[in-house]
């Protein structure tokens, strides 16, 4: 599998382009003097799918030859990248077919039945889903669209960082979440050759892709039990060998700080953030700034289910 570079997320822009948002991006001068920066927070929580993932899933689908996908598409997800998948695969009038763990969130698993996929259920490893995953395509002939680990999804996901660029001039760093790891190699294959140094969060209960890094070998998935449902997943081989070359560092976070951070973003920014997607900011207040002056973060979801508080 080959690496994806600038010019291959520079040419996914541009297949996604009309089908996905330019989404916002919001301050808050009480969140600049919490870090100690100025941070500028990258709302994919306001794209298609209510996540980032629909950019991924929409530039592999759109580059797809439609004989390849007649049959369908197909992935495993516990959530977002599901829901996106199904998206992008109505674009193209093509079935959809996602293989949920039985520990996904009730609300993302409706998610992907509302967008129009297939359900198809599974154990919570890795493992599991990936043989569902296998008897899935068996009978039906459908295409896979892995959720993380595929050149396609990457150059997808680095597209947040072309227009963090563009929108937000003399950026130092950029945080994101890192879970199967496709958001991070993205920004890092769109930002190579700038300035901007791409940093990991991860939580301490979901910390493969940390051990990863520290070890020098990819670490297998640790048991589902962060509240960050979408960064339970095993760092995948291709962003493996993507954050070797750059040296990439990942920050860790425990679960009363994701909470914490979740709250203060939404009651100071008035958005809806997901467990996942609070994570970098998190990350920022536990582990500082770390030299930078203009911080980026990317909210990458806001698919929580509301019912509770209504």
């Amino acid at each position: 599998m080959e690496v994806p570079n600038r010019s291959d997320v520079e040419l996914a822009a541009r297949v996604i382009a009309g089908h996905v948002h330019e989404t916002p991006v919001l301050v808050g001068r009480t969140l600049d003097t919490l870090a100690g920066c100025e941070v500028f927070f990258k709302c994919e929580l306001l794209q298609k799918s209510g996540a980032f993932k629909a950019r991924g899933a929409c530039n592999a689908v759109m580059c797809a030859p439609y004989e390849l996908i007649a049959n369908g598409v197909a992935t495993h997800s516990s959530g977002n990248h599901g829901a996106a998948l199904a998206w992008a695969a109505a674009l193209r009038e093509v079935p959809a077919y996602v293989v949920v763990p039985d520990n996904a969130s009730t609300f993302k698993r409706a998610a992907i039945a509302r967008y129009g996929a297939s359900i198809i259920d599974s154990g919570p490893k890795l493992v599991d889903r990936e043989f569902a995953l296998a008897e899935l395509v068996r009978s039906t002939g459908a295409h896979i669209i892995p959720p993380y680990d595929d050149a396609r999804i990457i150059a997808g996901q680095g597209t947040i960082a072309l227009e963090m660029e563009k929108q937000v001039p003399r950026l130092d760093a950029l945080w994101v979440p890192v879970g199967g790891g496709g958001l991070a190699a993205g920004c890092i294959a769109a930002l190579s050759g700038s300035s901007i140094r791409v940093l990991g969060a991860e939580p301490e209960l979901a910390s493969d892709a940390y051990a990863s890094m520290r070890l020098g070998t990819r670490q297998p998935q640790l048991p589902a039990l962060t509240q960050a449902d979408g960064l339970r997943t095993s760092l995948g081989v291709l962003n493996f060998e993507m954050f070797k070359s750059c040296g990439i560092e990942i920050c860790l976070v425990s679960e009363e700080e994701i909470s914490s951070a979740q709250r203060e973003l939404m009651s100071i920014l008035k958005v809806l953030v997901e467990p996942s997607a609070a994570v970098p900011w998190a990350a920022l207040r536990r582990h500082g700034r770390k030299g930078s002056k203009r911080v980026g973060i990317v909210l990458t979801g806001g698919n929580i289910d509301l019912s509770p508080a209504l």
